[in-house]
């Protein structure tokens, strides 16, 4: 069900013609800072992808992909991307892309299952990056230190947004706090998932969430993850299972976390075998990504996505993705977002 968060005494801090300039400067100078980052040219991507080859991102494993018949293919079906996930590693392999670089890309997808709110929308446009790495780097210390990596490029890109408009006050902490999903729950055990997210993101103000997909001590995991992209059943050397995470935020104005990345060290042959087996999912392994992997084609990589308009919408302030993006909602949505100040395009 879709669902408005009502922020108190709303006011956008920018009209309808600055918000679209902020919305460019705040892209073109944040790509910019990644790539220098993380060593990333950027790759052109696609929109949709066959249907039956393991390709496309499987999300929670729940999440309907949006699909079409391909007239001059004899109706193949063709899907929509939920994101490039395993496209990216395929790319980083037929590109040859040497140890150490990697690559971005302008993703764009329709999530057609999404629960639309403040958030969530129907259309997901975000930075997908990938980058090979050494097998040698598999451990947290080298997640942390990507992650330490694209945080200093979000720091640059907030104060960029405060030169343009001073009215928007930076509050980004100048370092990113981590903390595994275990640990969270240990010291939140009474509280849901999103209510431990929202404690640790208001105390600390940006935190990197260590542990997505893996099964905690309450026997569940924190969120769910597909189990052949990133791995999360290694354990570190404090016995946490999980070399994946999720950025997030606190957002002012909505008063809660915000997600701003996901991103991993990928699954390499043994770790994917395993997670098809803890999924139930072996069947898997007879697919096209599947077989690449298994058959060793595929290199080693880290990577993640970005939300563009989440970004855009956490520097410049606003209440509603829809204040960012163009988009499709509830009508009831519309009304009462337009009555709390906040339109939505």
């Amino acid at each position: 069900m879709s669902y408005l968060i009502r922020p108190d005494q709303y006011q956008a801090l920018l009209d309808l013609q600055q918000t679209e300039m902020g919305i460019k400067q705040i892209k073109d100078f944040f790509q910019q800072n990644l790539s220098s980052e993380l060593r990333l040219r950027r790759v052109t991507a696609p929109l949709f992808v066959l249907k039956g080859m393991g390709i496309n991102d499987d999300l929670n494993g729940v999440e309907r992909a949006v699909n079409f018949p391909i007239k001059d293919m004899g109706d193949e079906c063709a899907e929509i991307v939920h994101s490039l996930a395993k496209w990216k590693r395929l790319t980083l392999a037929d590109y040859r892309i040497n140890e150490g670089y990697g690559i971005y890309t302008d993703m764009n997808a329709i999530r057609a299952d999404e629960e639309l709110g403040n958030l969530h929308s129907l259309y997901v446009d975000q930075w997908d990056w990938e980058m090979v790495m050494s097998p040698d780097n598999r451990n947290l210390d080298f997640l942390k230190e990507v992650v330490k990596r694209i945080y200093a490029a979000l720091v640059r890109t907030e104060y960029l947004v405060y030169e343009l408009f001073p009215s928007i006050v930076p509050i980004l902490p100048k370092e990113i706090t981590f903390i595994h999903s275990e640990e969270l729950l240990q010291r939140y055990p009474n509280h849901t998932v999103k209510e431990r997210e929202n404690k640790i993101a208001k105390e600390y103000g940006a935190v990197f969430l260590i542990g997505i997909g893996g099964t905690l001590s309450n026997g569940e995991p924190h969120d769910g993850r597909a189990p052949d992209y990133d791995d999360w059943i290694t354990r570190s050397e404090n016995g946490y299972k999980g070399l994946n995470g999720d950025l997030i935020v606190w957002n002012p104005v909505l008063q809660q976390g915000m997600e701003l990345s996901s991103m991993g060290i990928r699954v390499n042959k043994e770790v994917l075998q395993e997670q098809l087996k803890i999924s139930g999912q072996e069947s898997r392994k007879e697919l096209y990504f599947h077989k690449r992997l298994l058959n060793g084609e595929l290199p080693q990589s880290i990577g993640g996505g970005i939300g563009q308009s989440r970004l855009c919408m956490f520097y410049l302030r606003k209440g509603h993705i829809g204040e960012i993006q163009a988009g499709i909602w509830p009508c009831k949505m519309r009304q009462e977002a337009e009555e709390l100040g906040m339109p939505l395009i």
